[in-house]
């Protein structure tokens, strides 16, 4: 098929339909009448010769055809739309603008006060959204905008993405001052002794500690698991828990929770924290802007990577 023989609309049309799975959200989202967008599927129907979408109890799912076709064509339309719409010039210091940014916890205690802090002072008008990436729909959200960024080990974002590795960094154990533990060196032995608290952060990198652990052979005695990392540093304080985290968080608490950290006894990958964006806006001069404001803050060469306490 030539691309002569295609209406760009229909396939604006086939995208938004991959996102949205209604045709009702469709006509609202692209402003047009529910059945135009009936009749638009039906003619991208006849010309492709596949029914693209059929309708279930849970919306319009894609045929195996349309999911192979999705990839490519969001990618041309991200690339089309960001060539459109660049701009000649940008003001920071002018710019009136919500930037919405997919971090888990850990990325909210570690990137966001110095980013805060230094928007307010290069660019008062910017404001910040964060949500949560291990929600389902990370990816829809930001194929269609809703999501400018999304910082973390994120293994799911792979065809229409960029992506730039900000730092590596290795998990290290973390209790509090005076624990046990608190020496120049742990051992294996006493790992394995020790009460461990877990953190079960489902979809995203983070979540796959226990996994690592078992590959190397080590069993831990788990007293209590939590599902995020934002409660870690008041229970560490508070017991004699022992839990593997990225350095990173580890640097992050000791001071405001009088914690210590030390090198993991087991040999653990080091974990890639990665930035990553939409082809859409990949020439976008203000997402530019900000991708670069991170890696200056925060990317290897930045200082900001926390070093191992002794």
């Amino acid at each position: 098929m030539e691309l002569t023989e295609l209406d760009l609309n229909h396939l604006v049309l086939f995208h938004q339909l991959t996102v949205e799975r209604s045709v009702s959200r469709v006509a609202e989202t692209l402003g047009v009448s529910q059945p135009a967008v009936s009749n638009s599927l039906a003619k991208l129907r006849r010309q492709l010769g596949d029914a693209l979408f059929v309708r279930t109890g849970a919306g319009m799912v894609p045929t195996p055809f349309a999911e192979q076709l999705a990839e490519p064509v969001g990618k041309a339309l991200g690339l089309i739309h960001g060539g459109l719409n660049l701009q000649p010039q940008f003001d920071p210091a002018s710019a009136k603008r919500l930037l919405t940014i997919g971090m888990t916890d850990i990325g909210e205690v570690v990137f966001l006060p110095a980013l805060l802090k230094r928007l307010r002072e290069v660019a008062p008008g910017v404001r910040l959204n964060t949500v949560r990436n291990s929600v389902a729909n990370l990816r829809d959200d930001m194929e269609s905008g809703k999501v400018d960024l999304a910082i973390g080990p994120l293994p799911q974002l792979r065809g229409g993405f960029f992506q730039r590795k900000l730092f590596r960094q290795r998990y290290v154990c973390v209790f509090r001052r005076g624990h046990r533990l608190d020496r120049k060196r742990i051992t294996m032995a006493d790992f394995k002794a020790a009460e461990h608290l877990a953190i079960v952060s489902a979809g995203t990198g983070h979540g796959k500690v226990d996994d690592l652990l078992r590959r190397a052979g080590v069993d831990r005695n788990i007293i209590l698991s939590v599902p995020h990392f934002v409660s870690v540093g008041h229970i560490l304080r508070e017991t004699d828990l022992v839990a593997t985290v990225t350095e990173t968080l580890a640097a992050s608490l000791v001071e405001p929770f009088q914690l210590s950290y030390r090198p993991h006894p087991a040999a653990l990958p080091e974990v890639a924290i990665n930035v990553f964006w939409h082809a859409k806006v990949h020439r976008s001069p203000i997402h530019q802007w900000l991708r670069e404001l991170v890696f200056e803050l925060f990317g290897q060469d930045s200082g900001r990577v926390g070093a191992i306490s002794t």
